[in-house]
């Protein structure tokens, strides 16, 4: 197995209630909606022409470099105030293809940590999927695959969502499932399509559920933009994922988001009310601070000032790229989530 270089993180004792200073190496797993991120080609098979050159929003190759640019510079910035080396992990969503992520990673802000990426095309009616970007340096791919949502009749006025990415892979040697997703919106009424957002949820559950029995209980990361909130029933029911830990049963799911999303904190915002789409949780297996292994240190959303709508309509909101069909020259409608995950190392030992 390839050595592995952590940056190591010192924190004192009374952060975890522990009897003595430990030293910790960090990974930061982070999720991250970039709006719209099409590029300026044409594809015939979906429905991408507002995004091109001679479409209503006049979309060209200099809008979308500064696009790219932009979503560059947040990336490059997520979690560095732990790991210099920013997300280990990053899901992403509303990439067109993988031209798109491609020229992400590639930016001279990103170049240096050689990320690379797993994306599949799904038959969603816009053209835009999930997936993931990862650092060789900590993470290393072992299996992956899309994962297809059947919508329920009725819920949705398309017949086709985002597939779900399944990624299988090695954290510094330890074994972890990631699941990327993009559930079904809120467009044609919340209620109605409610259950397109359960068909997506009871996807990864049964997904999860059939690992487990085949494997046992592993560690599992599912993220993404759920176009529901850490209360709503597709999350607190079908995922059945506890806002507390004392309640995460053996193999259960634990929600870190639901505390802030009751103090009125969130990741996009929507008539002057702030929603918390945009959600990272674990199973039980990272919640043990005494193991090995990495284990859940702390939730963070990215919210930094320069992220944040300074006038307008949408003045306090996440800086959009687009107002209507006006380029606006923001970021993205979603502020990135991430997780700090901590893994305690011998002292003094600053990697392999």
């Amino acid at each position: 197995m390839r050595t592995v270089s952590f940056l190591v993180l010192f924190i004192l004792c009374q952060s975890f209630a522990f009897g003595q200073k430990k030293d910790y190496r960090s990974a930061i797993i982070s999720f991250y909606n970039l709006e719209n991120f099409y590029d300026t080609v044409n594809n015939t098979m979906v429905n991408d022409e507002e995004f091109l050159p001679n479409g209503p929003r006049n979309y060209n190759s200099a809008i979308y470099l500064d696009k790219v640019t932009k979503l560059a510079t947040v990336v490059s910035e997520i979690g560095v105030e732990v790991n210099k080396d920013g997300p280990a992990i990053l899901g992403v969503a509303e990439v067109e293809n993988d031209t798109v992520m491609n020229d992400l990673i590639h930016h001279k802000l990103l170049e240096k940590r050689g990320y690379k990426i797993v994306h599949y095309d799904s038959r969603d009616v816009r053209g835009i999927d999930v997936g993931l970007i990862y650092n060789p340096k900590y993470f290393t791919v072992l299996a992956s695959d899309k994962l297809f949502v059947q919508l329920p009749g009725g819920s949705k006025d398309s017949y086709f969502t985002r597939d779900i990415l399944w990624v299988k892979g090695s954290l510094d040697g330890e074994i972890i499932h990631i699941y990327v997703n993009h559930w079904p919106s809120r467009v044609g009424g919340e209620v109605r399509s409610a259950p397109a957002r359960a068909a997506a949820a009871m996807v990864c559950k049964h997904h999860m559920d059939s690992i487990a029995k085949a494997d046992g209980f592993q560690k599992v990361v599912i993220m993404g933009d759920l176009n529901d909130d850490p209360v709503s029933a597709s999350v607190a029911k079908v995922l059945n994922a506890k806002a507390e830990i004392a309640d995460v049963v053996k193999g259960g799911l634990y929600n870190p988001w639901v505390d802030l999303y009751k103090k009125g904190i969130g990741t996009l915002a929507y008539q002057d009310a702030w929603g918390l789409f945009d959600q990272i949780m674990i199973s039980e297996a990272w919640l043990n601070k005494e193991q090995k292994g990495f284990f859940l240190f702390q939730p963070r959303i990215f919210n930094r000032e320069y992220l944040v709508e300074n006038k307008g309509r949408y003045k306090g909101y996440p800086m959009r790229t687009w107002d209507g069909n006006t380029y606006r020259g923001g970021y993205s409608d979603h502020f990135p989530t991430y997780l700090i995950m901590l893994k305690p190392v011998a002292s003094g030992k600053k990697g392999f």
